[in-house]
């Protein structure tokens, strides 16, 4: 059963909300693969380093990816949330008056390069700098919170309303939670030993999309996520990692991971044949950088939850069996570039080629 309520379910005031926040995120959308992946390609363009494009192996549901930390790849953590978190959750999202979005605490945090200049109406989703002052705090250290504003006078207002954002729910906790909504367990993480409970939690990190145990922001995205199952809201979680090179993003709708990849010229003939367009079109709305007549693009990989990562039909209490797939590809695509409203996203099942 959905943690959230479908636009059928919901108030007209609430759909309205709903269709504001989908409007937003889709900007948000745009922009993170803008800094995620754009502009971390330009970053070792700049140090004159070969860009590590993601291999093929490292999209499949499962996959061991290398342990490599790539200084020049942008990292960051950002939480979209529909509504606004209640007070009663800071002991786990950790945010306070002392990490709110103020001028004062901004200024006081030494690594945030902002001028006395900074207007508070910055922080505003609507506010036409809102995207400088978003990519002077997605360096920061720990998330970023993107909420409804509770205090405005409109009540679809959206503000980046905290910086360095704690996720501080345990991993057993939230790998606990989880088992107990597919039935896995009735009540404790450990009621059927340790091995169990070890199983339980490397199959937590693969719902996610991610190996067993990553890298801080990537298991903070991932307990994030579950934690936020307790607001009856949609959410949105976007990471990035020097390590996966790819932007993560979390959604109601699931996983997916996005990255740059490149294309040969058959590729990228293939691609434009299948979406019944010219090469020439598709160079322009789709190629990121051209490499002579191969193309850097936007790939994404979508996954779907299977079965034994669903909750049971009849809801009773069953086994875990840490050989089965609990994700698997749903949908690959090249995605057009950010900023290009008229091309849609074109099919490329390449993962298992």
């Amino acid at each position: 059963m959905a943690f959230w309520s479908v636009r059928e379910e919901l108030s007209q005031e609430h759909r309205l909300r709903r269709s504001y926040y989908e409007l937003l995120r889709d900007a948000m959308d745009q922009y993170m693969l803008e800094y995620g992946l754009i502009d971390s390609y330009h970053n070792f363009c700049e140090q004159k380093e070969p860009y590590p494009f993601v291999e093929k192996r490292e999209l499949k549901p499962r996959a061991i990816l290398p342990d490599v930390e790539y200084k020049c790849q942008n990292a960051f953590l950002v939480i979209f949330v529909e509504d606004t978190i209640p007070e009663v959750f800071k002991k786990y999202i950790r945010f306070f008056d002392a990490n709110r979005t103020t001028k004062s605490n901004l200024l006081r945090s030494k690594t945030l390069p902002l001028s006395g200049a900074f207007d508070r109406y910055h922080k505003y989703l609507e506010s036409a700098h809102f995207s400088d002052f978003l990519r002077v705090l997605l360096p920061v250290d720990y998330a970023l919170l993107i909420q409804r504003d509770p205090g405005g006078r409109s009540r679809n207002r959206y503000m980046l309303s905290h910086f360095h954002v704690r996720i501080d729910w345990p991993i057993a906790d939230a790998a606990e939670n989880l088992a107990q909504q597919l039935r896995y367990i009735s009540k404790d993480l450990y009621e059927k030993g340790d091995k169990y409970a070890e199983d339980i939690q490397k199959k937590f990190f693969e719902y996610y999309g991610q190996p067993v145990m990553v890298g801080g922001r990537r298991t903070a995205a991932c307990v994030a996520a579950q934690f936020l199952r307790q607001i009856p809201c949609i959410s949105t979680i976007y990471a990035g990692s020097s390590e996966s090179r790819a932007l993560i993003r979390i959604s109601e709708r699931g996983v997916s991971k996005t990255v740059l990849m490149k294309l040969s010229e058959d590729e990228v003939r293939q691609v434009a044949d299948a979406g019944n367009i010219t090469i020439r079109s598709f160079k322009t709305h789709y190629a990121v950088v051209r490499k002579g007549k191969s193309c850097i693009c936007i790939f994404q990989a979508s996954y779907a939850y299977n079965n034994p990562a669903r909750p049971p039909e009849d809801g009773k209490l069953r086994e875990i069996k840490p050989d089965l797939n609990w994700l698997s590809v749903d949908a690959q695509q090249v995605l057009p570039k950010p900023g290009v409203r008229s091309a849609p996203p074109l099919p490329l099942n390449i993962i298992y080629s």
